[in-house]
């Protein structure tokens, strides 16, 4: 197995942060080395749980990298400073690995392609509704040609809001939420912030691993925000591709989170086949199938996801070692496809007209 890789953590605006520096902690082959962010405040939940030593806390980005030595960047600063991040992270030679959204734009996604790419190292993006194993089986049956040919994507997703929980779920109360909102990058436009960035590429990057790689040619999309609310919480896309329709919707707003119970609409995925389709939910135990010898809909149980593809860190982990690829929706090229959508669906709602596929 060799000596454990070494992670750092840059930047903690994204409060996945704190997940994924705990399971490079229970990952046998990963160890946390560092962890940087300018405000230490942001830090501190993270260092208190994970019992992080002083001397591995820093606050400038550089001294961190260049006093510890690691291998690979774990990367949550807000979504408008993606690019940049991996930037500095890939011209001191190190892999990354960053938290959704890919990016705030299809030129800041590119940006961090070619800093890779540049560097000889190599970049993958972490989709938390990639681990789910609803969607998992889903995609293992849509592989096997359970419901023929896939014609749509309907996708579904969101939350209560982004300041209503922090790392590893852990929930903070409406009244709390509200008096951080005026100050959250979540609730700023210029730094990536809205339902929109922060969950349509979960549904765009997922559909087009789904779908094989195939990219729309046209998208329609429209966005609602409250009246004092700078940014959207709630969008909905339709994407036209070459062999029928899809939707993705966003929504900060929902009734219930669905990692506790589930709210009407339920959170996740419905894919139609030219033989069938399959209900896949987030968190479920179960998937819905119907094909011609279940036409009244079978309850399929979800596949047991094992080791060492459970969880971003340890697949990664496999994979850099190993020389395997990562699965789809962490590769670049098919984040790329999903980013395009994002991009486009952004600028037919803010110019309220169907637009072709950008980039």
């Amino acid at each position: 197995m060799g000596a454990p890789m070494r992670f750092i953590g840059l930047n903690f605006d994204h409060m996945h942060m704190g997940d994924l520096l705990r399971q490079v902690r229970e990952c046998p082959d990963a160890e946390i080395v560092g962890i940087c962010d300018d405000d230490p405040t942001h830090m501190a939940d993270t260092v208190k749980k994970l019992e992080i030593p002083p001397a591995m806390v820093f606050t400038h980005i550089r001294e961190c990298i260049e006093r510890t030595n690691p291998d690979i960047a774990i990367l949550c600063p807000a979504t408008g400073r993606h690019a940049e991040y991996v930037e500095i992270a890939a011209s001191y030679g190190l892999d990354c690995l960053v938290e959704k959204p890919f990016a705030a734009t299809l030129a800041d996604a590119d940006r961090m392609i070619a800093a890779v790419d540049k560097a000889g190292k190599r970049l993958v993006v972490n989709w938390p509704l990639a681990w789910y194993p609803p969607h998992r089986t889903a995609k293992r049956l849509v592989d096997g040609g359970r419901i023929g040919d896939l014609l749509e994507v309907h996708y579904y997703d969101g939350n209560r809001g982004p300041l209503r929980h922090i790392a590893d779920k852990d929930e903070v109360s409406e009244e709390a939420a509200a008096k951080k909102m005026k100050d959250s990058w979540w609730y700023r436009r210029d730094k990536g912030g809205g339902s929109l960035l922060d969950y349509l590429g979960y549904g765009t990057t997922l559909g087009t691993w789904y779908q094989g790689g195939r990219a729309p040619l046209e998208v329609t999309c429209t966005a609602f925000g409250r009246p004092f609310v700078a940014v959207d919480e709630h969008s909905v896309a339709v994407a036209r591709y070459a062999h029928g329709l899809s939707t993705f919707s966003t929504r900060w707003g929902t009734f219930t989170d669905p990692w506790v119970t589930q709210p009407q609409p339920k959170c996740g995925f419905v894919l139609v086949g030219t033989k069938g389709t399959i209900a896949s939910y987030d968190y479920e135990a179960t998937i819905r199938v119907q094909d011609a010898a279940h036409p009244q809909g079978e309850v399929v149980p979800v596949d047991t996801l094992a080791a060492p593809h459970r969880n971003p860190i340890e697949h990664v982990t496999h994979c850099f070692r190993s020389g395997e690829p990562v699965i789809g929706p962490l590769d670049p090229a098919i984040c790329r496809i999903g980013q395009q959508v994002v991009d486009t669906a952004f600028a037919s709602a803010l110019q309220k007209k169907t637009l072709p596929l950008l980039g």
